[in-house]
């Protein structure tokens, strides 16, 4: 049975062992994100031929901070060595197109391993954690597939049957916390500043350049919340839940924001509460967001 912490489900991106995956088979638009058009399998002008970023160390400086808030869960990984059994679109040029396929249906499998084994730490869903439990191992032996079965695979269906999991361990661990009910809400540039959203649920919130400073947001469902731009200076978000890496990188903070212990403080944060708190023009995520 599959292990619960990201890094036994290789659910950590570890770039040195794929294959540019994102700076191959996804788009971006010229914006406050990204510099440059790029299409969707065309490779990225900065990707150098040992798969490795030309300006790595300079994206943000470089107008490519898009780059640097990009999370693929360990998808890259995983297509790389174990789909493709570590054969490169480079070497083998007539799988190009099929990798390019799956990588974004590995994302999206691996973004809902992540959630499913964030449950079964949570002793209050425990009485989901067999729910969970079987839709983990499921997901986990379908990502072993071969391409071709990863290619047709139907993500959204299956993950509307995860969704129902995800929601009813939401309620469990917010239950008597009387959260505020923010799902989906528009509050771009909101004043939140040291607001009490301790249990809120704000799945799939617009949160783009709001102010969090100091706000309380233990045990929040922040499931597909846009956080790019947002001030989470000393905002607390232990026990948040369903936050991941890409979330957090988009947004804001510094030494002092509280993070859940499976995340890692964005190496731009030291610098980021000098910037505008301007909600910048942005473009919407190309992946599909959780449902919610």
């Amino acid at each position: 049975m599959p292990g619960t912490h990201p890094r036994e489900l290789g659910l950590l991106s570890d770039c040195e062992s794929c294959f540019g995956l994102c700076c191959v088979a996804l788009p971006f638009s010229a914006s406050a994100d990204f510099a440059v058009d790029k299409d969707a399998g065309r490779p990225c002008t900065n990707l150098r031929d040992d798969f490795r970023c030309s300006i790595h160390s300079r994206l943000r400086e470089r107008g490519f901070s898009g780059c640097t808030v990009f999370d693929c869960f360990g998808a890259g990984q995983k297509v790389s060595q174990v789909t493709y059994a570590g054969r490169s679109w480079r070497e083998e040029p007539e799988t190009a197109r099929q990798m390019y396929a799956v990588f974004p249906v590995m994302r999206g499998l691996h973004e809902l391993l992540w959630y499913l084994a964030e449950i079964l730490t949570l002793p209050a869903a425990v009485p989901v954690h067999d729910s969970a439990r079987a839709l983990l191992e499921e997901t986990e032996k379908v990502t072993r597939e071969s391409a071709g079965v990863l290619e047709g695979f139907d993500v959204a269906a299956h993950r509307e049957r995860v969704n129902e999991v995800l929601l009813r361990a939401s309620e469990l661990v917010r239950h008597g916390l009387d959260g505020r009910q923010h799902r989906g809400a528009d509050l771009i540039g909101a004043r939140l500043r040291g607001a009490r959203l301790r249990g809120a649920n704000l799945r799939g919130a617009y949160l783009i350049g709001a102010d969090l400073r100091g706000a309380d947001l233990r045990q929040a469902d922040l499931i597909g919340a846009d956080l790019r731009g947002a001030d989470l200076t000393d905002a607390d978000l232990t026990g948040a839940i369903f936050l991941t890496q890409a979330q957090v990188n988009a947004a804001k903070g510094a030494p002092t924001t509280r993070l859940p212990a499976t995340l890692t403080r964005p190496p731009h944060w030291t610098a980021s509460t000098q910037e505008s708190r301007a909600p910048r023009r942005t473009t919407k995520p190309r992946h599909p967001r959780p449902r919610r």
